[in-house]
């Protein structure tokens, strides 16, 4: 499967680096940017879920105990037909 993709007006700056950096990797600027895309690919799926990172600072392995689900205390409010 093959794909083009063609970007316009990239900042001179950026272009004049991307060439750089390629070169130092011995790379054409083409297989350059398909290997950016892919890391960029890859460490987006690692990215971990907000629910995860926290387990991971506030868990119970570092002191903090979580509340169980349904243990909160709460009561339905209950209304009063007044007539």
């Amino acid at each position: 499967m093959s794909s083009a993709i063609t970007v316009r007006r990239i900042n001179p700056g950026d272009k004049a680096w991307l060439k750089d950096e390629a070169r130092r990797a011995g790379l054409s600027m083409e297989e350059f940017v398909r290997r950016l895309i892919s890391e960029k690919r890859e460490s987006s799926r690692a990215r971990l879920k907000p629910s995860e990172t926290f387990k991971r600072y506030f868990g119970p392995e570092n002191g903090v105990e979580s509340i169980s689900r349904g243990s909160y205390g709460y009561r339905p409010v209950e209304f009063r037909d007044e007539e």
